[in-house]
């Protein structure tokens, strides 16, 4: 095991982008080492996921530059900066994700804050491991969000996701009325054989019509919006009164459009969400409870297809790929010699 800061390499491969938007690069940096609450994981794999593209396309975080991306992944603690808790997860196989600004997970290591770390159990892999921190937790953030406001039912575009299609199991499972929206009429059949028992097509004719009269029969008051632009405004004008819209994504890259006057007169509103905010607003009870319950359900109702995988070096091909190809499973970077 690698617990020493003489037993690392001196220098890493690593996927950099130099501006926003632009190319990717594979170049050789220095080797991180942490500081106080920090520690090093050795990479093992991290997934593509919407939030990168976003990022790399100079997204809503904000960043200098240049920068390695990647927003999750897995890896094994090597070396461990001072603290109680850095020295816990030294050894550990875990799930982590980068630092708010720091360098991110496509490289052969990445230094972060120890709190950003969660063991993973044995039998879970490396690649579903990897895809632990970003759409379990927000799937199951939303769910947690509909117990607390009390909403009846909930609608999601982009269903066919991954994130969309754990909101199937999930919401199956819990009793919460689910109305799913897709771009293609394959995608609807493909969601009823996975238990979707409402699926609408947003390019057919008849869909703000068929979505009003459903979200009003449903009492769907909680409206999980990750495409915005034009879309959002038929989302609120088809929810019911004193409804809320989350934006967690931008797969348009428009802004959200809305009636404004829809929104006074309904007691309509429009929130954003971010995991890491929603989770430091909890407390550390609370997180405990709230990871573990990921961790129990990573193989199960929180599982994600993998469609491919490719190595770190290839990295634009898989974005490529997953452009391309987002419903059909999560693209993988493998990473070092795993």
């Amino acid at each position: 095991m690698k617990s020493r800061k003489n037993q690392l390499p001196e220098q890493m491969t690593a996927i950099r982008q130099h501006e926003p938007g632009g190319a990717l690069k594979i170049e050789k940096i220095a080797v991180p080492h942490p500081g106080p609450g920090e520690v090093l994981v050795e990479m093992e794999a991290s997934p593509v996921n919407p939030s990168d593209l976003a990022l790399l396309a100079g997204g809503y975080l904000e960043r200098s530059y240049p920068f390695t991306p990647g927003l999750e992944g897995s890896g094994i603690v090597v070396e461990a900066g001072s603290g109680l808790f850095p020295r816990l997860r030294l050894g550990k196989r875990v799930a982590c994700s980068p630092d708010q600004g720091g360098d991110g997970t496509w490289a052969d290591y990445m230094k972060t804050s120890a709190m950003k770390t969660a063991p993973l159990p044995k039998h879970i892999s490396p690649e579903q491991g990897s895809m632990m921190l970003v759409n379990p937790m927000t799937a199951m953030a939303f769910i947690q969000l509909a117990r607390e406001e009390k909403h009846r039912a909930m609608v999601n575009n982009a269903a066919a996701s991954s994130l969309g299609k754990m909101l199937i199991r999930l919401t199956k499972s819990q009793g919460i009325p689910l109305i799913n929206i897709v771009r293609r009429e394959e995608q609807v059949d493909a969601l009823k054989k996975l238990g979707a028992v409402h699926v609408l097509n947003s390019t057919s004719e008849t869909f703000a019509a068929e979505l009003k009269q459903l979200a009003e029969e449903l009492d769907a008051t909680l409206i999980l919006d990750a495409v915005t632009g034009s879309q959002s405004s038929i989302l609120l004008d088809a929810a019911p009164r004193g409804s809320k819209l989350i934006a967690y994504a931008r797969l348009s890259g428009d802004p959200i459009l809305a009636n404004p006057g829809a929104l006074i007169k309904e007691e309509k509103e429009i929130v954003g969400f971010q995991l890491g905010n929603w989770l430091h607003s909890k407390g550390v009870l609370f997180k405990l409870r709230f990871i573990n319950s990921v961790k129990r359900q990573l193989d199960g109702e929180l599982s994600s297809t993998i469609s491919r995988t490719y190595p770190l070096e290839s990295a634009e091909e898989a974005i490529a790929q997953y452009r391309e190809h987002m419903s059909d499973g999560k693209i993988i970077l493998k990473i070092g010699s795993y």
